[in-house]
């Protein structure tokens, strides 16, 4: 069997496996992206997660000697839940992307690459394979739009024909000469809606993103958040699905395709005030299979609170006040001072008057009179 039957294989194979696109590229440096790269840094567009050595992220041949092709592959990812809990006042709830459904995509994605490599081997033992998924080198990104995944779009995702941009991305570097498939055209056209909608702006013109401002990175982020993004993070927990939701290119993808990645609606879309009292157990026992666990339960913690914030929840008052008082945390009771200034009951500024006789941290002190100022701004209007 020569390699051109040997890919036709692979790919059926891939399918077999449960892996919904595969694409093939060469392993020829991404020389676009690294000047885009490199523009991001000198603009401080990074979010600080990636790997920082941009010739890493745009020269396979380091991460593989005698690499020669690379192997791209999307699973689909659902966009609805069935069932899904309204919330209502009394029992307010936050949600997680849609990214963050079901089991951790890196899991899946990981086990696909891992068959993959096994079949290859099976039929080629001296192949080289280097397989990595999202926290690799490479940009999932420009590897699957190399390889005719879909296109790059003006939200920075890649977009398929069939499942819109609801998709997890990998990628297998080898020293397999396989036939490259070809680029799709981008098919974004004039239009603009994602731009147009962000929340923060992030977006700031086609494919290209500050992820300093995008809600996405933000929610991830463990400090106290900027004030200019705290009443935008709305109800997110963790990511942000917006310039995706308003795409017409993901207008009637379900993509009910994988049972692993269907969401359980009390974990997707959980009750908000149950989630300031979580111990670290609690947290990995409830949340640790989803991938927006990785960064532990601090951020979402604090996220909830701003929630809770946004929802104007009055009933949150005497939870807010107990996190303000009791949590060793500093972000967690500045921020839950800040949110009771913008909940605004009486009982909210009792809480934060109590709290300023009590709190030491200066950065905690300077929240709690932000959250008092908004009572002298309410009687002032």
């Amino acid at each position: 069997m020569n390699l051109d039957e040997f890919q036709e294989r692979l790919v059926a194979y891939a399918h077999e496996i449960g892996i919904d696109k595969i694409g093939f590229t060469t392993a020829a440096p991404f020389f676009n992206l690294k000047h885009r790269l490199i523009r991001q840094q000198e603009l401080n567009y990074q979010s600080g997660f990636e790997e920082k050595d941009i010739e890493k992220r745009t020269e396979p041949s380091l991460l593989l000697d005698e690499a020669v092709s690379i192997i791209s592959i999307a699973l689909a990812y659902p966009s609805k839940m069935e069932n899904a809990p309204s919330g209502k006042r009394g029992s307010r709830r936050g949600i997680f992307a849609r990214a963050s459904w079901g089991v951790d995509y890196h899991t899946a994605l990981r086990e696909r690459l891992r068959l993959l490599e096994a079949f290859i081997a099976a039929h080629y033992p001296d192949a080289r394979m280097r397989s990595m998924v999202d926290t690799g080198e490479l940009s999932d990104r420009a590897v699957a739009e190399r390889a005719g995944i879909g296109w790059s779009g003006k939200n920075s995702s890649i977009i398929t024909p069939e499942f819109g941009s609801y998709v997890y991305l990998g990628e297998m570097i080898t020293n397999l000469p396989f036939q490259p498939d070809e680029p799709m055209e981008d098919q974004c056209g004039d239009c603009r809606l994602c731009l147009d909608v962000c929340p923060t702006g992030a977006l700031v013109e086609a494919g290209q993103l500050n992820a300093q401002r995008c809600i996405a990175f933000l929610t991830q982020t463990k400090g106290t958040l900027p004030d200019e993004f705290r009443a935008k993070i709305g109800n997110r927990l963790y990511g942000c699905d917006t310039c995706q939701t308003v795409c017409p290119k993901n207008k009637g993808k379900a993509n009910r395709i994988h049972e692993e990645f269907e969401p359980d609606p009390e974990i997707a879309k959980p009750l908000l005030e149950p989630l300031l009292k979580l111990s670290n157990r609690e947290f990995k026992d409830r949340f640790g299979h989803v991938s927006g666990a990785w960064r532990g339960k601090k951020p979402i913690q604090r996220n909830a609170i701003l929630a809770l914030a946004h929802f104007k929840e009055a009933g949150a008052a005497e939870a807010l006040a107990e996190v303000l008082r009791e949590d060793s945390r500093p972000v967690m009771r500045g921020t839950a001072a800040w949110a009771l200034g913008k909940i605004g009951t009486i009982r909210c500024r009792e809480a934060l008057e109590q709290a300023e006789q009590q709190e030491e941290d200066e950065e905690v002190l300077e929240e709690i009179r932000k959250g008092l100022a908004f009572f002298a701004e309410e009687l002032k209007g």
